[in-house]
């Protein structure tokens, strides 16, 4: 985390998510700030994706606050968005456009003017030059998640949403993608990240918050979480090797029950 990290750019307070009679989401609070990636890690139906949701402006909370950039959601919606930046886990961009035009597509709707020679510069940046002209469709998925993180950001947005950004990706593809979001971080913005791998919290978050049956129920550093639960009976009882994970804190919070 760098110099920048004590402004908060996202504030979650006392957030509910309801689907009905259904409570998604129970009282989850906390703050992102700028220069720091923050996971958001939980087992599938915790509440991370109505949690992210709310945060979007996709849907309206029962009850808390949420503020991108000092801009309220519900009150400022059009304010906290263009403060926005989204990375969804499956890619829906048009595979028959080429990556060029797809670039000055998303830029002419953020209202982010932008020169050829500018377009030229991402694509040396993010290792796709010779893959100008090549249709969406036709690049792999390491490369189509190397445009889409792009596109989250040709606004320089102060929030980056990324949900599970490296999902089967093959290590190289991963590692380089790792790279490409420590350099949104380093630029002082703040980056929520949410992931199921326990490798990629450790290796790339500042804090991880992990969330379970709607409520957040550790907010910490990866070390000082695993400092904080090494000596639980249900953390020891997950670890494997006799060495405390990350991953035997995730299971000894949330249970070993799959969730589906």
């Amino acid at each position: 985390m760098n110099e920048q990290s004590h402004t908060p750019i996202l504030e979650v307070s006392g957030l509910h998510v309801s689907y009905g009679s259904f409570q998604a989401v129970k009282d989850v609070s906390f703050t992102v700030n700028a220069g720091e990636i923050f996971g958001f890690l939980g087992p599938n139906g915790a509440g991370k994706t109505s949690t992210l949701s709310a945060i979007e402006g996709l849907l309206k909370p029962r009850a808390g606050r949420i503020t991108v950039a000092g801009y309220d959601i519900a009150e400022q919606p059009l304010h906290a968005r263009a403060n926005m930046g989204v990375q969804l886990q499956a890619t829906s961009f048009q595979p028959e456009l080429t990556i060029t035009e797809i670039i000055r597509l998303y830029a002419g709707i953020y209202g982010a003017p932008i020169s050829t020679e500018q377009i030229l510069s991402i694509l040396r940046d993010i290792k796709l030059e010779d893959a100008a002209g090549k249709r969406f469709g036709q690049l792999s998925g390491g490369q189509q998640q190397r445009v889409s993180l792009v596109i989250a950001t040709i606004h320089d947005p102060h929030l980056v949403l990324l949900d599970e950004p490296t999902s089967g990706l093959d290590p190289q593809s991963r590692r380089q993608l790792w790279e490409r979001i420590e350099a949104i971080r380093d630029k002082g913005n703040g980056v929520l990240l949410t992931t199921h791998s326990m490798e990629e919290a450790e290796a790339v978050c500042d804090r991880i918050a992990i969330i379970d049956h709607g409520r957040v129920v550790a907010i910490d550093t990866p070390l000082q979480l695993v400092e904080r639960f090494r000596h639980e009976p249900e953390v020891l009882g997950a670890s494997r090797k006799g060495k405390v994970t990350l991953e035997d804190v995730f299971i000894g919070l949330t249970g070993r029950e799959i969730r589906s």
